[in-house]
């Protein structure tokens, strides 16, 4: 699936037109990245917990040359399903 599947399917579950839809789809995602880029957590229930990790500083290897690099600390996002989501996936 992908986003216009998504706009589609939320159009069609809530009975809305899909510029409605895309307008809500496109809400959520600008919360979601909105609040994780500031540090905060967004758990939804029966669904996950969308949070920021932090990687840090190592070392690594260029593949190409073999020579030793630094890779900078980061931050990557993370998805926690709940447990019910795990449990209907695996059904």
């Amino acid at each position: 699936m992908n986003k216009s599947n998504l706009i589609e399917n939320v159009a069609a579950a809530a009975g809305i037109k899909k510029k409605e839809a895309e307008a809500a789809v496109n809400s959520v995602f600008a919360s979601l990245q909105t609040a994780l880029s500031e540090g905060d957590k967004v758990q939804i229930a029966g669904f996950g917990t969308f949070k920021v990790k932090e990687r840090k500083e190592r070392t690594g290897k260029n593949p190409k040359t073999g020579e030793a690099i630094v890779i900078p600390a980061s931050k990557a996002p993370a998805f926690v399903p709940a447990k019910c989501f795990k449990e209907s996936v695996n059904k």
